[in-house]
């Protein structure tokens, strides 16, 4: 996917292509987790769409639910929830930074005489 040490930086415009597919990819799932969210508080807690959609947003911001919950599927599904947007949170940001750290060591280890 990324070019080896042997071959050369990519270009800046190929650079920005690249960074912009990682961060559609990033904020494709941050999207589909925010889908699920809402689809789940509005199934265990019957919240309306806005209130899904707030309490699903801040969860996946990392703040936490704003509604109290008050069904036994609602709070587990809002601590499984929970535990799934951190580790979306940590993906998003590693979509989005990975190329850019792959640049800046590329920069630093390609070799032009090869």
């Amino acid at each position: 996917m990324y070019e080896s040490k042997k071959q050369p930086p990519l270009s800046h415009a190929g650079f920005a292509r690249r960074l912009l597919v990682h961060v559609l990819l990033a904020a494709g799932l941050v999207l589909v987790s925010l889908g699920i969210g809402m689809l789940g508080y509005m199934h265990f807690e019957q919240l309306s769409l806005i209130d899904a959609f707030l309490n699903a947003a801040m969860l996946l911001g990392g703040m936490g639910p704003v509604n109290a919950l008050t069904t036994p599927g609602g709070k587990l599904f809002a601590g499984l929830y929970a535990l799934y947007a951190g580790l979306v949170f940590v993906a998003a940001t590693a979509l989005v930074f990975t190329p850019i750290a792959h640049r800046v060591l590329h920069q630093y280890h390609w070799d032009s005489k090869l």
